[in-house]
């Protein structure tokens, strides 16, 4: 989930950039946007930065592993082929 305190600022730049006229309802307009963002992005199923670096360090591990088991297996048929067979 994205931090609360990112809807409440992109809300108040949005409302800021708004014509003077329309800055007499400033609050209620950016209780409204900060709740139309935040049930926008909700529906985009986001995950935070740090949800994002875990899954990348645990990729990294995945990818090692499998390159290691990728040369084991490599070693093996090379053996496997230069043994005598009976």
């Amino acid at each position: 989930m994205l931090d609360p305190k990112f809807f409440d600022d992109l809300a108040k730049k949005l409302v800021d950039a708004a014509p003077p006229g329309f800055r007499g309802v400033q609050e209620e307009v950016e209780k409204s946007i900060r709740l139309i963002l935040q049930n926008a992005f909700n529906k985009l199923d986001l995950v935070t930065r740090e949800e994002f670096d875990i899954q990348v360090q645990v990729l990294q591990r995945t990818r090692s592993k499998l390159e290691a088991l990728e040369h084991k297996v490599a070693q093996l048929e090379q053996q496997t082929l230069s043994s005598p067979q009976s």
